[in-house]
């Protein structure tokens, strides 16, 4: 495993300089040049056609699943609506019977 030097951090204005550099550069006067990489900062990745198509297929698979629940639902409602009208019909409490229960003619 190879050491490396640590990356940067923020607030720090220069790296380190070693002590037989800064010595000499005191005794003759002559200026110590730091030179620094900038790091480059990578692109953002590209989205592949395959993660694109993925992120389609989930959100199409949703919507069928969205739908498919709005439609159980309404059938359910049908059915009981359905139901309703059968037993009311079929109880007619006091001589009374449900007004969906009788045929619009006679």
């Amino acid at each position: 495993m190879r050491h490396r030097a640590p990356p940067p951090t923020p607030g720090v204005l220069a790296p380190h300089i070693p002590a037989d550099t800064y010595r000499r550069a005191q005794a003759t006067g002559e200026p110590i040049i730091l030179v620094h990489p900038v790091p480059t900062v990578p692109a953002a990745p590209r989205r592949t056609a395959r993660g694109c198509l993925i992120a389609v297929g989930v959100v199409i698979a949703g919507g069928i699943g969205g739908m498919g629940l709005v439609v159980a639902f309404l059938a359910l409602l049908d059915i009981a609506a359905h139901t309703a009208t059968a037993i009311g019909g079929a109880l007619g409490i006091g001589g009374i019977t449900v007004k969906l229960t009788r045929p619009k003619t006679k």
